[in-house]
């Protein structure tokens, strides 16, 4: 039986240095694809230390170029093996490859997590933001026949409204690649109110609103601390962080031990096992993010006993049921976060109720979901290709 061949492209890969909630999808989806069924190539940029060929659970991932270069290489590369592709599919996270100008139709697939939209006024300054934000809508029209891939409900809304047929339209979730953990193996909360962000440093992310809004906190509950995980990113803590921790007299310690004592700990970068012990341990997520595909942190944490207070902001709303698994704000500011983190601290029964049931709802969300999920749609599109040429 011959293979279905996928072409996957994307601008960064799962070892690439700047790899996020994005390509981890990615990776889960197309490495839980049966092997047996698919043969699947990965072609993305090369970062310096990387390899040009890899094989990554039985992913063959092939780089070439530079973000720029990349497109003219992949172009090449499909070129060259086209007879033998049947589908390539185009990951659009604000790099695009411009597959509809090169790739037949019937083998297109769009993989979109999430639109840029306000993203770009953090990202980029005037008018460069102001050009971002229209060249992303002329750019998502060249797709809008194609059929789509896409995690969650509110990027599939908003495609449907630039013109995209609702019927080619797949959702496949994020995941979390352990099991949830059964409620007697999660940790004891510290004793001091802790609350952690989890991800990226980036101007979006909101980092900077949670600590000034543990900052607020403090006024009013002296031993309340913020911890952060994820790999320090030195010039953005100088310039967004620092002052608002030196205006607010806030005690930034990066951790070298197990008891830091800080009022703002940033862990850095940590091994999986660490990453769901500290989210165990701590008493709330803070994800004061202006948009995302989803938030694979908000999962991780339900699944192993702490709830989340999200901006309620598109893909984020979803990953905690809309406020039921989680607390939503009402308003995306510091007091919108503060609100809640107050809530936290004030109302242990429905602290408890909301933990509850935000590990109820997480334990649904698995990586061997997506990969069936991917496969069934793929099986599909292959169907229909197949029956059209006879």
């Amino acid at each position: 039986m011959k293979k279905i061949t996928i072409l996957a492209l994307s601008w960064r890969d799962i070892r690439s240095p700047k790899a996020g909630g994005a390509e981890v999808h990615t990776h889960e989806m197309l490495s839980r694809a049966d092997k047996k069924k698919y043969k699947i190539y990965h072609f993305s940029a090369r970062n310096e230390g990387q390899a040009e060929y890899e094989e990554i659970d039985g992913i063959t991932y092939i780089r070439h170029g530079n973000v720029f270069t990349v497109i003219p290489a992949a172009m090449r590369f499909y070129k060259r093996y086209r007879n033998c592709i049947d589908f390539v599919i185009e990951q659009c996270n604000t790099h695009r490859f411009f597959t509809p100008l090169w790739v037949e139709r019937y083998k297109r697939i769009f993989y979109i997590h999430q639109l840029t939209k306000e993203i770009w006024d953090y990202s980029a300054k005037f008018p460069l933001s102001k050009i971002g934000k229209a060249f992303e809508e002329s750019f998502l029209r060249l797709n809008r026949f194609d059929s789509v891939i896409t995690v969650s409900k509110s990027t599939r809304d908003e495609l449907i409204e630039r013109g995209y047929d609702k019927n080619k339209i797949k959702i496949i979730y994020n995941g979390v690649s352990f099991k949830p953990w059964k409620i007697e193996d999660w940790c004891q909360k510290e004793t001091n109110p802790t609350f952690i962000y989890v991800g990226r440093y980036s101007p979006y992310k909101g980092i900077d609103v949670a600590v000034e809004a543990l900052a607020c906190l403090k006024k009013e509950n002296p031993s309340a601390r913020l911890w952060i995980v994820g790999k320090k990113d030195q010039e953005y803590v100088n310039k967004n962080l620092m002052p608002v921790c030196n205006k607010n007299h806030l005690i930034w310690e990066d951790a070298l031990g197990e008891n830091p004592t800080g009022d703002i700990v940033s862990w850095g970068y940590v091994s999986e096992e660490k990453k769901l012990e500290l989210l165990s341990r701590s008493w709330v997520l803070l994800f004061p993010s202006i948009r995302e595909g989803w938030g694979i942190p908000i999962t991780e944490a339900g699944c192993v006993g702490t709830p989340c207070i999200a901006f309620h902001s598109p893909g984020i709303c979803e990953a905690i049921d809309y406020g039921k698994a989680g607390y939503l704000c009402k308003e995306n500011t510091v007091n919108g976060l503060l609100y809640q983190m107050r809530a936290v601290l004030s109302d242990k029964i429905g602290y408890e109720n909301i933990r509850k049931s935000a590990y109820q709802y997480s334990s649904h969300f698995l990586w061997d979901d997506a990969g069936s999920v991917f496969g069934e749609f793929i099986d599909t599109l292959y169907l229909r290709n197949r029956n059209a040429l006879l």
